[in-house]
């Protein structure tokens, strides 16, 4: 009873924000009883002063710090178990920090709201200017600087600042987008047909060895060396003539149909007649026996990939073996061609260090090399729009036709702006804010600029300008607009549609139902891939998915598969996206009963056969170590280096992207713990070596458990029993996809058993994801955490952190589910604001 009454009056003095820079009393003496021994001028551990640290909990970086003293209390983690302090200090402690911490970010939210108003991200930019200029294809991101990142994310407001750097990009961006938005003829582009048949096919030698490629009539090659000579005499096309090809894109060479080029930038319709096929010995090839995959790459018709934009366009066809007449729609710029890009096939290299000195290609697989014959292909367009002028320079000029002729060109340009001005801006714009904009245009004509430059200068101008770059935090009771900014820019990575921005300028969007009901629909929405993208490239870092191709001595059969590493990307985002529109449960984080494998995913994993390049939901086996993020190829993937599996690297990774309790930084000076890739030392044994150090063994016993886990799965997330080396353990040789010879060592047995820090012992994976998937409350509190960054542009502060357990309270009882957590968190004062009157 005399402990709860001084808990209590300990809590009565600690009702009012402290920006002093001394602690309260109270905290100052629990601090002085305990923890300034070690913690003081002198001794400084962890280079932690007490002594003289400011209790100024209005700066963020006073805030940050004493949030963390109490993330540590609450821990157990300071004062460390040999000098503990008594539940009843800590108790005492903590009540303190934290009614002082919650004071202080609550009087700061209600003064000037969560955080400051945010800029748009180059992704943002460019995507709010495709929406608003109807202009799909725009591809100005690469004209900004790179934003910084914070938190693992580039929406950060407090990283997204602005510079005169920044701001001439921006200006340099936006004239290119309007640039491509205007057209300057009264006609659209007249569309063009070119087919070609025979040896208009491919290229008039072999590029990557005779086998990679060939002409055949009845399926038998013939021609073999391609002669020049010989392509010249074929005056007149033979149709009965295939085009086989039998490798993947790849440098030095490309392979593409003669003469079939874009005469403008635009849409195309490609059609074309091709079917599977198995290459067997002698040049000969016969029906396949299962689809074999490809696409188109739009590129400049010339051999230069190292030098040369290419760019996957049209999507992912599967050619069948019975054949059949397929049709895309591509992009393309001016004088671009399409290259054919088959997927999973050999890519032979020039091998300069071989036995041949140049092209060898692989052995073929039992049964034959699969590939694909062309029978003829048609390129036709561009494909014109449905009007002209086109909606983008409708957007611009409205109704003054392509040459933008004007009576009363000032008249039209006040009316223009104004109209553009509403089109653009997401919100109403105070009336106060166009004369600026209106005199630039105003001055351009008087000057003698025609009248389509002067808009596009008052265009510009108001693109480049905070009224259209940045987005503000809601504020006020009647503040639909920032609402529904807010709402699109974290579904959709762009600016509210048009039925959004409708219920905005309504005033429905505080109406929890309609919040909830648009909410849902954006999901369901295309844009919603734009977030998924974008999302996991931050959060799960798949931007870096093809950094680190994987050590072509230890693992050759992974040297150049593109196809693989393309299908690790999409399995992982297309899972994250079941997450969120079938409302899994936040333990499918860890752990599920199926997989999304497409032909490739399916025999990397070992899983049974699919014969498509599409994903495909399988029920896995009951025994499968797969299911879940946590074991998919994208993340072990980006979570390995190419060359070895770091336990302590994917630890530290899973432990802070996955789990949400990333471990401190390491201390200045501390080497990092490189596998030996000879294979005479086990990665236990070098970590048992990094970690003598007391200091050092408690801190990686909180991640080095999980990545030993973790240790059957190699560097791109396939099942290993043993490690591969150079020189130590039985060894193997062969041909790898790219025709050279190859030879690792297999060295010691994969041991995946360990014991978290809290004693609970795992002998496998499936032991691990168990204990994981028994907290599904941390797991969605990591979850929330991650979209509350990313929709608000705002960390999770400390004062946040009541109604981010309330969300959890009110997911609880269905098991956490992802979607659940969306709505809760864009139904939150977090998202919403406090509104004042």
């Amino acid at each position: 009873m005399k402990a709860c009454l001084h808990f209590l009056a300990l809590l009565s003095m600690l009702n009012a924000p402290h920006a002093a820079a001394e602690p309260p009393e109270v905290i100052a003496a629990l601090l002085e009883r305990n923890c300034t021994e070690c913690h003081d001028a002198e001794t400084k551990k962890g280079r932690l002063d007490l002594t003289t640290l400011a209790f100024d909990l209005i700066e963020a970086q006073g805030m940050e710090r004493w949030t963390q003293i109490f993330d540590r209390v609450a821990n157990g983690e300071m004062p460390p178990r040999s000098e503990a302090m008594s539940p009843g200090d800590r108790k005492a402690l903590l009540a303190a920090l934290e009614s002082s911490l919650i004071a202080a970010g609550t009087a700061t939210r209600e003064r000037t709201g969560r955080g400051p108003m945010r800029r748009l991200n180059r992704i943002e930019f460019e995507q709010n200017l495709r929406d608003l200029l109807a202009l799909p294809h725009l591809d100005i991101r690469d004209r900004l600087p790179a934003d910084r990142e914070s938190h693992h994310f580039d929406k950060v407001a407090s990283t997204l600042d602005i510079s005169h750097v920044q701001l001439t990009g921006y200006l340099d961006a936006v004239e290119s987008a309007l640039r491509q938005a205007v057209v300057t003829s009264t006609v659209p582009p007249e569309p063009k047909k070119t087919r070609v048949v025979g040896k208009q096919l491919g290229p008039h030698r072999t590029t990557g060895g005779v086998q990679s490629l060939f002409y055949a009539r009845d399926g038998k090659g013939f021609d073999l060396e391609q002669k020049n000579a010989d392509q010249a005499k074929e005056t007149v096309p033979d149709p009965n003539i295939e085009f086989a090809l039998f490798r993947s894109p790849g440098w030095p060479y490309a392979v593409y149909p003669k003469n079939v080029i874009a005469s403008a930038t635009g849409e195309y319709r490609v059609r074309f007649s091709a079917r599977s096929v198995l290459q067997t010995e002698g040049f000969v090839f016969k029906k396949g026996t299962r689809p074999v995959p490809m696409n188109f790459r739009a590129r400049k018709p010339t051999n230069h990939d190292i030098a040369e934009d290419v760019r996957v366009t049209g999507g992912i066809i599967d050619v069948q073996p019975e054949g059949g007449v397929y049709e895309t729609t591509v992009y393309l710029l001016a004088g671009q061609t399409i290259e054919y890009g088959m997927l999973g096939l050999p890519v032979p290299q020039i091998d300069a260090q071989g036995k041949t000195g140049y092209y060898r290609y692989p052995p073929f697989p039992e049964g034959g090399q699969p590939g694909i014959a062309f029978q003829w292909l048609e390129m036709e367009g561009p494909i014109a729009p449905a009007s002209w002028p086109p909606p983008s320079h409708r957007v611009l000029f409205d109704d003054l036709g392509a040459d933008v002729k004007s009576a009363k060109p000032s008249e039209d340009a006040k009316r223009l702006l104004r109209r553009f001005i509403a089109l653009a801006a997401r919100e109403p714009v105070p009336e106060e804010a166009i004369p600026p904009f209106e005199k630039l245009v105003l001055d351009e004509l008087q000057n003698g600029a025609p009248l389509a430059e002067a808009l596009l200068a008052g265009y510009q101008a108001f693109l480049c300008s905070d009224l259209f770059l940045y987005l503000r935090e809601p504020f006020a009771a009647d503040d639909h607009f920032a609402i529904a900014n807010r709402l699109s820019h974290f579904i959709t990575d762009s600016r509210p549609d048009a039925a959004l921005a409708t219920l905005a300028m309504q005033k429905k969007l505080r109406d929890p139902a309609t919040l909830h009901e648009e909410t849902d629909r954006l999901i369901s929405s295309a844009g919603f891939e734009r977030f998924v993208n974008h999302f996991t490239d931050c959060w799960l870092n798949l931007r870096e998915l093809r950094r680190d191709d994987p050590d072509i001595r230890l693992y050759p059969e992974y040297r150049l598969d593109d196809y693989l590493v393309e299908s690790m990307g999409l399995e992982t985002r297309a899972f994250f996206t079941a997450m969120l529109r079938e409302n899994l449960p936040a333990t499918s984080l860890i752990q599920s009963d199926f997989a999304l494998v497409n032909d490739r995913l399916a025999r990397h994993y070992g899983l049974p056969e699919v014969t498509s390049s599409a994903l495909r939901r399988i029920d896995l086996p009951k025994d499968s170590p797969y299911g879940g993020l946590l074991t998919q190829g994208a993340i072990l993937k980006v979570s390995a280096n190419g060359t070895s599996t770091s336990p302590v690297l994917r630890g530290v990774w899973i432990m802070d992207r996955l789990i949400g309790l990333p471990p401190p930084p390491p201390p200045p000076g501390i080497p990092a713990v490189e596998p030996d890739i000879r294979g005479a030392k086990t990665i236990r044994e070098l970590i048992a070596q990094h970690t003598k150090s007391k200091t050092c063994a408690t801190c990686h016993a909180k991640f080095d458990p999980v990545g030993l886990a973790l240790e059957n799965f190699d560097v791109l997330g396939a099942w290993r029993t043993r490690y591969r080396g150079t020189s130590e353990g039985e060894r193997l040789t062969g041909i790898d996809r790219a025709g050279h010879d190859f030879a690792f060592t297999l060295a010691g047995q994969v041991d995946a058993s360990g014991q978290l820090a809290d004693g609970r012992p795992f002998a496998n994976i499936h032991d691990l994801k168990a204990i994981l998937a028994a907290n599904p409350r941390q797991l969605a509190r990591n979850l929330l955490h991650q979209f509350t960054l990313y929709a608000t542009g705002t960390p999770v502060q400390f004062s946040d952190r009541r109604d981010i357990e309330a969300m959890l309270d009110a997911c609880a009882q269905d098991g956490y589910r992802v979607r659940d957590l969306v709505h809760a968190l864009v139904q939150s004062p977090i998202f919403l604001g406090n509104p004042k009157p």
